[in-house]
């Protein structure tokens, strides 16, 4: 077997790979009396194959099977050889075409080289870190959202007019061509004007009545509606209005308390407290992160393989391009120019993130076995009802749980970098945290 380089600039690699007949015929009669003992043909006792009669029934076989793990064999022992990892996996194309059996095999191999990564002084780098605590005015501010979202309906003034947020009582009858539909009837339903929970138009249709009037609400319903019968078509509602309601929050007491699950109203406090507090602190790092990670990018610098670069540039464009068209789901679309913006910030991400592997990496950061069982947990509340068979997929596909593992190995390691770093706490105000995250977002 031979290894000829052909190509060796900058990160990128080329080598020939030429193995001789003789080579693929030795692993052919290799691999063949390894299976030698197993094998039975009419006529023959197992394991008493002649060799020659192997050869002739499952040599064609083998000999795909020996070139496959010939060239395999080569490439291995060349990285291991030169040291080299391979930022994707290598190109390979065998190059003598019309190839048959008894001829040399040629196949030239390319790739991009992994570059090494400098060394940081972190010493160098300042960090300032926001902290917030939750004042009276944030907690009253949640307890009067909990309340409203625990809103009681009252009847209004005899013959108040329903606005928007209202709630009217209702008997309806639904009809498509002067024919009831199934499905289109109710009686004594409780709708809240202006909550989109019905077909669009229905509730605008209702806005101004009072209590006794009876009223045709006249509709089309959407062309994608569910129901294939009532797709597209003018429908009337004939509704008897029986109440017209308006919102009164839950006032903010022991009560209030016990229905969020909490002993009292202090308790009920604490918690909140609490949780605005650890959203004060996941907002608070994600700043100090971005801090952490625009002096990285400054501080060091170094080749990167143009094949990540491409291949995030153009992730990022696709991504970008589905976000601004939030209605076409599908990938059955024209093909998505990269910019020069989305090419700049493909170089930061891919360079971050060979930084940020290769500190881990001589940090000896592992995810621990908890830590993925805990990401997988997570991930499982999103399919209720379908949680084993969610668990199932995780285990057999290793590149998802790669996913899964990727953004916790990149908290640990930045919190090591913190850890490095010149990081002071900065007290500031929830309003000062709040302009914080927004200059994140317009970058």
């Amino acid at each position: 077997m031979q290894v000829t380089e052909t190509l060796n600039e900058g990160l990128k690699r080329g080598y020939q790979i030429t193995i001789t007949a003789a080579e693929l015929e030795a692993k052919v009669t290799e691999k063949l009396v390894e299976a030698q003992p197993e094998i039975s043909m009419k006529g023959f006792r197992t394991g008493k194959v002649p060799m020659a009669m192997l050869k002739k029934q499952f040599g064609p076989k083998m000999m795909g099977e020996a070139l496959q793990d010939s060239i395999d064999g080569a490439l291995t022992s060349h990285l291991s050889s030169s040291g080299d990892r391979p930022a994707a996996q290598p190109q390979m194309k065998m190059t003598n075409e019309k190839w048959q059996q008894g001829d040399d095999v040629q196949v030239d191999v390319t790739y991009e080289c992994l570059p090494e990564v400098p060394e940081i002084k972190f010493d160098g780098i300042k960090i300032e870190r926001l902290t917030v605590a939750a004042d009276e005015a944030s907690i009253t501010e949640a307890l009067e959202n909990l309340a409203k979202s625990s809103q009681n309906f009252e009847d209004r003034k005899k013959g108040s007019k329903a606005k928007d947020g209202d709630q009217v009582v209702i008997d309806f009858v639904g009809k498509v061509d002067g024919e009831a539909f199934e499905g289109g009837t109710a009686q004594d339903y409780p709708l809240v004007l202006g909550s989109n929970s019905f077909i669009p138009g229905f509730e605008a249709g209702l806005v101004g009545v009072k209590a006794g009037d009876e009223k045709a609400v006249e509709v089309t319903f959407p062309d994608n509606y569910g129901a294939e019968n009532l797709a597209g078509k003018a429908a009337v509602f004939d509704c008897t209005v029986k109440a017209v309601k308006e919102p009164k929050p839950a006032e903010i007491n022991d009560e209030l308390a016990k229905k969020f699950g909490a002993e009292d109203l202090a308790a009920l406090k604490v918690q909140i407290s609490e949780r605005l507090e650890a959203e004060y602190k996941g907002a608070a790092r994600a700043v100090a992160k971005r801090a952490l990670l625009d002096a990285l990018d400054k501080k060091v610098k170094f080749e990167l393989p143009e094949s990540l670069v491409d291949a995030e540039a153009g992730q990022i464009a696709h991504q970008l391009w589905h976000e601004e068209n939030p209605d076409h789901h599908g990938h059955d679309h024209d093909h998505i120019e990269t910019t020069d913006e989305h090419r700049k910030l493909a170089v930061r991400r891919v360079k971050l993130g060979l930084l940020l592997a290769d500190i881990g990496q001589k940090a000896e950061i592992k995810v621990s076995d908890s830590e993925l069982t805990q990401a997988v947990m997570n991930q499982a509340r999103q399919y209720p009802g379908q949680e084993r068979e969610f668990f199932e997929f995780v285990q057999k596909n290793a590149q998802f749980r790669q996913q899964l593992q990727a953004p916790i190995f990149e908290d640990k390691v930045i919190d090591h970098v913190f850890g490095l770093t010149k990081t002071t706490d900065k007290a500031a105000t929830k309003e000062e945290l709040q302009k914080a995250v927004e200059a994140l977002e317009e970058e």
